[in-house]
């Protein structure tokens, strides 16, 4: 699985993939094999390259408190898919509307909205699938629906105009 990792505002994208109980972790160009095991729920018994590291992990408003060897981080883990979405998945216009483009290749299975509609924000625009994945896509500004550029199943591709607010 892939996963973007936030910490002190720094994201980079993590690649995780698992055999035989053992993990190997790609962050860039980094690549490490990891031993984990969970000996107590929040406790993490990790071996990374010959040296042991036992981690407290604690979630709090969707960040992970880690903390190693008497350091403490404070990291925000989600699904890539999700991270780009939530990072690119809407454009702000100016006078405060919103041109919402897609962020990655998808289908469009749902449009919640309709051209005249007043909107605020979190109101839901429209669905798409992407990665197997259905993602929502909501007003981030009150405004009114000027346009609606795809319909139920088109293909969009990154940087597609989907709907204009205004």
């Amino acid at each position: 699985m892939r996963f973007a990792a936030t910490l002190d505002d720094r994201t980079q994208m993590v690649e995780v993939t698992e055999a035989n109980g053992r993990f190997r972790v790609t962050i860039g160009e980094e690549v490490s094999e990891v031993d984990a095991r969970l000996p107590a729920q929040g406790i993490y018994s990790l071996l990374i390259g010959g040296i042991s590291y036992v981690a407290d992990v604690k979630e709090e408003d969707g960040w992970f408190l880690v903390d190693v060897n008497g350091e403490s981080y404070r990291i925000r883990v989600e699904e890539e898919t999700r991270h780009i979405i939530r990072t690119r998945g809407g454009v702000e216009a100016g006078h405060g509307g919103q041109v919402l483009t897609a962020p990655m290749p998808g289908k469009i299975v749902g449009v919640e909205v309709t051209v005249g509609q007043a909107v605020k924000p979190g109101d839901g625009l429209l669905i798409m699938e992407a990665m197997k994945m259905e993602n929502e896509f909501r007003a981030t500004t009150a405004g009114t629906v000027r346009e609606i550029r795809v319909q139920v199943g088109q293909a969009v591709n990154p940087g597609d105009v989907l709907i204009v607010i205004e």
